[in-house]
């Protein structure tokens, strides 16, 4: 076992520890953290969503600040703004930027979409450029910089959609189930305690640099990249190729960012699985969640009730004769 799959592993237990019965959102958790990507965590409250984000900055010794996404959130209640202060020796005053909560490694962004339009756009700079802008400065975020945005599926009044520019910043779009019954038994059972000691940091900055490095050298053939360049653009039905079902139900396909993800993401995979090179069941596993949100449904699918991943799982078995193990 090399030393990083060794760190993943420690990084997986001790998350295991506080958060039960969540393994493969766990994975695709990580994926995003080693390619320096974002992800958005859908999932009904009280499913441990918040839990697993700060914990996994404890773990990773990242600086954290939570979020909460309101309709009266203001921009400046996200980046930070410019406030008037007095000088030290009194001689006058002058403008000083205030950093907001933005500035730390790791956002929760919960209930993102809870939030008015013009709010969700400040977070779409940092998100895509690590920087603010305020009053025409531009000031640098922390590195390393991930966003772990929640939202809630059930509970749509007083919600805004997100625009398709800003899901498609999000690498994966991770479903967070119901625990299973034996795990929902197990955390009945357990005492909540409000003084659980601290988690012990399993990598630090420096090291999950390397980490990130060493998943960006992992091995994807050339032959695989073409694969999976040729999936994202068979999603699009302009596409000379796409199936007809594509033709019938899609509006607009996935962005080239789609291909991007799926290579970056394969990559990772390989590594946190003790592999150096990629193998075409990372790509198929990975697909669904880096795919479904960037599709946008025409009015036949939704007519006929059919969902993005049912497109997505119908593509994956005509490109690739397999399908995923994953949940819907």
């Amino acid at each position: 076992m090399s030393r990083w799959e060794e760190a993943a592993t420690r990084v997986r237990q001790a998350l295991g520890e506080r958060v039960i019965g969540m393994e493969e959102v766990i994975e695709k958790v990580l994926l995003c953290i080693l390619t320096g990507n974002h992800a958005l965590l859908v999932g009904v409250p009280g499913v441990a969503k918040t839990l697993l984000v700060s914990s996994l900055a404890e773990l990773l010794d990242l600086s954290f600040a939570r979020i909460q996404f309101t309709p009266d959130l203001m921009p400046s209640d996200i980046t930070g703004a410019e406030v008037l202060v007095a000088d030290a020796g009194g001689g006058g005053r002058h403008f000083r930027f205030l950093p907001g909560p933005v500035f730390a490694n790791l956002i929760l962004a919960d209930e993102i979409n809870r939030t008015p339009p013009k709010t969700q756009s400040a977070l779409m700079e940092a998100m895509e450029e690590r920087q603010v802008t305020s009053v025409g400065h531009r000031h640098a975020l922390p590195e390393p910089f991930f966003v772990l945005a929640t939202q809630n599926p059930i509970d749509m009044e007083g919600t805004y959609p997100l625009p398709a520019a800003q899901l498609d910043r999000f690498m994966f779009r991770i479903r967070v189930e119901y625990p299973d019954a034996e795990t929902e038994r197990l955390l009945a059972r357990r005492v909540s305690r409000p003084d659980a000691q601290p988690l012990t940091p399993v990598l630090g900055k420096d090291e999950l640099a390397a980490f990130r490095a060493e998943a960006a050298a992992v091995e994807a053939t050339p032959a695989l990249q073409r694969k999976i360049v040729s999936f994202v653009r068979r999603t699009r039905p302009e596409e000379e190729g796409a199936p007809e079902f594509i033709r019938e139900w899609i509006a607009f396909g996935a962005s080239p960012r789609a291909a991007r993800a799926l290579i970056e993401g394969a990559r990772a995979r390989a590594l946190l699985h003790g592999r150096r090179h990629v193998q075409e069941e990372d790509v198929v596993e990975l697909i669904p969640d880096v795919v479904r949100h960037r599709l946008v449904l025409n009015y036949h699918a939704t007519a006929e009730g059919i969902r993005a991943v049912d497109v997505v799982r119908r593509l994956i078995a005509h490109e690739f004769h397999t399908s995923p193990a994953q949940r819907a």
